[in-house]
């Protein structure tokens, strides 16, 4: 599973943080590694410094054999953001999983 992270001009991310990152998001999806082929991360500030549940995450995920599959989570840090796309994303994968199964 190749993961890319992204993120716009006001959010600021060290040396590292893209590699952890793409660390917290293949263990988190571990169960879907073997039909995940990409994972895009996007982190964006809404508000650009202004204030408030701005943080965003949005997750996209690109499988083989099916259409890719997005989900976006705001929140007031980035973690919690990261946090939220990730439960959202693991679910939609295992509902798409499971409906393309029992069809």
């Amino acid at each position: 599973m190749q993961v890319q992270v992204n993120h716009d001009n006001h959010v600021r991310l060290a040396g590292d943080t893209a590699e952890r990152l793409s660390k917290t998001v293949e263990d988190y999806l571990s169960k879907f590694a073997d039909r995940i082929t990409r994972v895009e991360m996007h982190l964006g500030d809404v508000n650009a410094g202004k204030g408030g549940a701005d943080k965003r995450c949005m997750l996209e995920a690109r499988m083989s054999n099916m259409p890719p599959i997005a989900v976006t989570h705001t929140a007031e840090t980035l973690q919690l953001a990261i946090d939220g796309a990730l439960e959202r994303l693991d679910h939609a994968l295992g509902h798409a999983i499971g409906k393309r199964e029992t069809h």
